[in-house]
């Protein structure tokens, strides 16, 4: 019981740091042109 007192905070920071770094993505355009970033692995490069 008392781990959890240990868990639950350390629980929670990592939820807000992963909500916090999805948002800081979706606001610089990390996800804005997806199609192009999938096919740019199958073009040659010369």
């Amino acid at each position: 019981m008392q781990s959890l007192y240990i868990l639950i905070p350390i629980a929670a920071v990592f939820v807000i740091a992963g909500i916090s770094f999805l948002i800081w993505s979706v606001d610089s355009q990390q996800y804005d042109d997806l199609d192009r970033e999938a096919s740019r692995i199958l073009e040659d490069d010369e």
